[in-house]
């Protein structure tokens, strides 16, 4: 079954869907044009299409001109896609991981070892980047006594 098959809606009590809300919103509003996305996401209008493509976005409503209609739950959902883009989680596993939020709750489990090895993956880069940022500071403070010394002779 593909990603654009399946038809099941996002389960609401899906946490991992939702989270703190990047952009201001008008209160009561819910419903967004593409250009109106573009602003909120800093996204590309070529890339909300291309998620919608692949998949990496659910069905996407649209008005009775068949102008996209983005809903706040699909801002929260592109929000979370952006920090899983931040992790560096390859584009297919977040088309998978949308594929099971969309199957709904059994999915649960898949879904945890997903973000799980995500996780892994990061940690890994942040004790990378520790050490880098070790071996700058140790150049900075290197070349700040070099500047002092010369300064005192």
């Amino acid at each position: 079954m593909t990603v654009m098959e399946t038809t099941p809606a996002p389960s609401k009590a899906d946490v991992c869907a939702s989270g703190p809300t990047a952009h201001p919103r008008p209160d009561g509003q819910d419903h967004y044009t593409i250009s109106e996305v573009v602003a909120f996401t800093g996204l590309t209008a070529h890339t909300l299409r291309w998620y919608e493509r692949i998949g990496l976005m659910p069905h996407i409503d649209r008005s009775h001109t068949g102008q996209r209609r983005y809903s706040n739950h699909d801002l929260d959902w592109l929000a979370f896609v952006g920090k899983l883009r931040l992790t560096g989680m390859p584009v297919a596993h977040m088309v998978r991981y949308a594929e099971l939020v969309r199957v709904g709750e059994d999915t649960f489990e898949e879904r945890r070892e997903l973000l799980e090895s995500t996780r892994r993956d990061v940690l890994s880069r942040i004790a990378e980047l520790q050490d880098t940022l070790s071996v700058l500071d140790l150049k900075i403070d290197f070349y700040a006594g070099a500047r002092r010394a010369s300064e005192r002779a």
